[in-house]
């Protein structure tokens, strides 16, 4: 990456869409968007949860950012409102050359914790990117291994020693 890197939300149009096809998460969430864009329910303006990275007018990467509010925290301490972050993808072509690490550098820019799940075999990314692996609480992850970044000031709520 030679250049600075400019992460801007993305627009919720057939465009994006198309663009999204491309990588391999492509999935469930994106075909909801696409109903609703079928049944005019988002306009081109709306505030999408996506946010990427272009090079000309290629998206090259891509993640999906929500806020849950502090109500429905179960991971820090003091509780509060944090990020989800899920979907980050680097086109093959364009990974490592720090495209993820900016995308996540501007998650982290929010100054929220963060709870990710990896995908498989991207642990060590997460572990780079200074997030930690949440302590597993059955009833709260139902099979999910969350990572978790802290920003200063914030814990990891009450960690619970698993049986082994």
């Amino acid at each position: 990456m030679k250049t600075a890197v400019k992460v801007e939300r993305l627009k919720i149009n057939y465009k994006t869409l198309e663009m999204f096809k491309r990588f391999k998460e492509y999935g469930h969430q994106e075909l909801s968007m696409l109903e609703d864009l079928e049944n005019n329910f988002v306009e081109n303006n709306s505030d999408s949860p996506f946010y990427g990275i272009y090079i000309g007018k290629n998206l090259i990467a891509r993640m999906s950012l929500y806020e849950i509010k502090k109500e429905y925290d179960d991971y820090f301490d003091p509780p509060q409102d944090y990020l989800a972050l899920w979907k980050l993808e680097v086109l093959s072509d364009y990974q490592g050359q720090g495209y993820g690490r900016a995308l996540v550098d501007y998650a982290k820019s929010f100054k929220l914790p963060i709870k990710t799940n990896p995908r498989i075999n991207s642990h060590g990314f997460w572990e780079k990117m200074g997030f930690q692996k949440a302590h597993y609480d059955m009833k709260r992850d139902l099979g999910e291994n969350p990572y978790i970044w802290l920003p200063e000031g914030v814990k990891e709520k009450n960690p619970r020693k698993t049986k082994t």
